[in-house]
């Protein structure tokens, strides 16, 4: 689908709405789609929005979107996309994944916008394939589908499936497949319209560079902060900290304390912390696996320090956020 000039027009795109799906995903998937027609003068695109028994479905933001098919009327196409959001990790519907399925052995290309690849993956639609999806959700990804080549990027396109991170990245991918059907010029033009400016590449970063992200410039702390992001589930002391970033562990302590506001293990805790709870939201490993895969060393030092920070234990957490799943900590 994303190789060439379509064999006819127009190009017939389903998105499965997963309730509680992400509103911004789904608007910049279609949106580019129905600009590529207006531009065009013709109508490059045709999209109908499905849902497993027909019924509106409602996105986290407590909008219900009208849809056009149940997956029983939803039989040809040549893409379909899963749109999903809050609570997917745990979705597990045997009649959709049977016909994501029996539309991609007939043909079409299947995709997911945001989160949409847990429900592709669960129907064995990932094997052997890369794919991509929000960076908050990926650490939970990862552990559920360790045999799954998931990455960072913006977006994946990888034969007939194609993924992105949600937000805007689905309007750089779509923009990509305009541009591989229809050339450069309508897919900068439909980037125009929205004022989106360079169309990003796949390969560009889903997160702020970190001197946006902590309004900091100063290179020796961003290089320690980089650090600590990249060693969560083995953390690195104070001293080893120190060497890497060519600097004593005073002045380490001094510039966290300038510019963070904090101490720099203890920001480090925090990382780690953070993680710890999206793992605990998205994921079914244990309490002592999710403390282990975010550096904890027991099961008691992790239920401590985790209730220091969110003045909660973990299972209490767990079992807060099971009774308003609604409420989960994504985007």
């Amino acid at each position: 689908m994303f190789a060439g000039a379509p064999a006819k027009l127009p190009q017939d795109i389903g998105f499965y709405l997963v309730p509680q799906f992400s509103m911004m995903g789904f608007a910049a998937a279609i949106e580019p789609l129905r600009s590529a027609n207006r531009m065009s003068g013709k109508q490059l695109y045709r999209w109908r929005l499905i849902s497993r028994d027909g019924k509106p479905v409602l996105a986290s933001n407590g909008i219900a979107i009208p849809i056009d098919l149940s997956i029983a009327d939803a039989q040809e196409f040549a893409a379909v996309a899963v749109c999903a959001g809050l609570d997917v990790e745990r979705f597990d519907d045997r009649a959709v994944f049977a016909w994501l399925q029996r539309l991609s052995r007939h043909g079409a290309a299947v995709g997911a916008i945001s989160t949409g690849a847990f429900v592709l993956a669960r129907a064995g639609l990932l094997d052997g394939h890369r794919c991509t999806l929000h960076w908050e959700s990926l650490p939970a990804f990862r552990e559920a589908f360790a045999a799954i080549a998931a990455t960072d990027e913006l977006f994946e396109i990888d034969r007939d499936r194609f993924t992105c991170s949600g937000g805007t990245a689905a309007m750089d991918m779509m923009l990509h497949l305009i541009r591989a059907q229809h050339g450069h010029e309508l897919a900068a033009a439909v980037s125009e319209q929205f004022i989106h400016g360079p169309m990003r590449a796949a390969g560009e970063r889903q997160r702020l560079a970190l001197p946006e992200r902590l309004g900091i410039n100063h290179p020796k702390l961003l290089a320690v902060v980089a650090a600590m992001e990249a060693n969560l589930e083995e953390p690195v002391g104070r001293a080893e900290l120190a060497r890497k970033a060519g600097l004593s562990p005073r002045q380490i302590e001094r510039l966290f304390e300038k510019y963070l506001g904090a101490r720099p293990m203890h920001y480090y805790q925090t990382l780690r912390l953070n993680r710890a709870r999206r793992l605990l939201l998205q994921t079914d490993l244990s309490i002592l696996e999710v403390g282990l895969a975010c550096g904890f060393k027991s099961a008691s030092h992790f239920s401590k320090s985790y209730r220091e920070s969110f003045n909660r234990s973990p299972r209490e957490e767990r079992l807060i956020r099971r009774a308003s799943p609604h409420q989960r900590l994504v985007w």
